[in-house]
């Protein structure tokens, strides 16, 4: 997949989430303008227009500012030692010198974390964030949702990829649901009519927000999703959906009879051993958001990643089906897998808006985590520099693993 198709798709894709963020600012009744260490917290409303400072507040206490989940983590915490030879990564771009400070101060990165072989090679912060802060996920949480889709077939809450999706949300039967697969729902690939386009007050991505419950109280975006007309059949057609990403979480909610926070830390933060408790943002109904917006610490962004790359284990027990790994980060459309970009290279990540990724290189068993405040949610220039800096560190952690297995010189 080429660059340029990639920025393409990232760009309408940046924009998918306002109607769940605004479903979330329904749900607050009371705003809190307690001050932090001097700064305020920024209001709910507007939360992809906050100024800089605000981004820089909020972005690490989403907790107190929308409503949220707990996901409890576990009495042990996974081991991360760092890299006793950690060293700086410089590089040239466009025709000028650059280090990590450089790349970390113009893309606004709040939190730096690349683990190779398991060991931290290198680890940093600013925008006033530190190693025990929180920072929000934006869609980086749809990768989380989908691996947590996983574990519901391996513990048999889902026959599998493959079956229906009114097998798990009947209220979607006689819809344009009818007829589509777990697997077409994680691909986008469902063949429902669908407008993303944000500028569009008449859009789904808009309207969807502001969708009744359906009978019997049934979740709104499951009410508005089986109003969909079909564009397409099953399978055939890409098309970047918001409302599917939450039916994700929906589905996986229905189908474990259990709250999507309370089954990830059940699966993985209790059991992995994450460090600190992560929040989940709610939609307006009180579930989790599955396509958006899980708190979690730098380091423990980079442990999911770890723990996704080593094939979703706890020590010798895999929490996920065999192959799932492979399955969802094989490009089986648009350069999309089951809610992870994956590249021509091998390499794979999840990406969210403001500059948010955990990118994965299991050839170079390498992880890269950013937590970041764009100032815009989506722009060519930062995923550049994004872009070149990634490029540099997969090329002095490779050379610095090779230098540190090389055998002394006799003297």
């Amino acid at each position: 997949m080429s660059q340029v198709v990639h920025r393409l798709m990232h760009r309408e894709w940046g924009y998918i989430i306002a109607a769940q963020l605004i479903q979330a600012a329904i749900c607050v009744v009371v705003f809190s303008s307690t001050a932090l260490g001097g700064d305020a917290l920024p209001p709910p409303t507007g939360f992809l227009f906050w100024t800089p400072p605000q981004q820089r507040v909020g972005y690490r206490n989403i907790e107190k500012i929308f409503p949220t989940r707990v996901v409890k983590r576990g009495p042990h915490v996974h081991p991360l030692p760092r890299d006793p030879l950690q060293t700086d990564v410089t590089y040239h771009f466009e025709g000028s010198r650059w280090n990590t400070a450089r790349f970390m101060r113009t893309n606004r990165v709040a939190g730096l974390l690349v683990i190779k072989n398991g060991k931290i090679f290198l680890e940093r912060y600013g925008l006033g964030e530190t190693a025990q802060d929180r920072w929000t996920s934006f869609s980086v949480g749809k990768s989380v949702t989908s691996t947590l889709i996983g574990a519901a077939i391996k513990d048999g809450f889902i026959t599998g990829v493959d079956s229906q999706v009114t097998d798990y949300l009947p209220a979607l039967k006689g819809s344009a649901y009818e007829g589509v697969t777990i697997r077409q729902l994680l691909t986008m690939t469902s063949g429902a009519k669908w407008n993303e386009d944000y500028s569009d007050p008449k859009s789904d991505v808009n309207q969807i927000a502001l969708g009744e419950p359906g009978p019997d109280g049934e979740n709104p975006i499951v009410a508005y999703m089986a109003k969909l007309t079909r564009e397409a059949p099953p399978g055939v057609k890409w098309v970047y959906k918001t409302g599917e990403s939450d039916l994700i979480g929906v589905l996986l909610a229905r189908a474990t009879q259990k709250h999507p926070a309370d089954y990830l830390s059940e699966k993985i933060w209790s059991k992995f051993g994450m460090e600190r408790d992560a929040v989940w943002m709610l939609d307006r109904a009180g579930e989790e958001l599955g396509g958006c917006c899980l708190s979690m610490t730098l380091r423990d962004y980079g442990r999911f990643g770890l723990f996704f790359m080593l094939g979703g284990k706890l020590g010798d027990t895999s929490i996920l089906p065999d192959g799932w790994v492979a399955e969802a980060t094989r490009q089986q459309v648009q350069g999309y897998g089951f809610q992870w970009w994956v590249h021509e290279d091998g390499t794979y990540e999840a990406i969210g808006i403001f500059g948010q990724a955990i990118f994965i290189d299991p050839q170079e068993h390498l992880i890269i985590v950013t937590s970041s405040a764009w100032p815009e949610a989506d722009a060519d220039k930062f995923y550049g520099i994004r872009d070149a800096y990634f490029a540099a560190v997969i090329k002095a952690a490779a050379l610095h693993t090779k230098t540190s297995k090389a055998p002394a010189k006799a003297h």
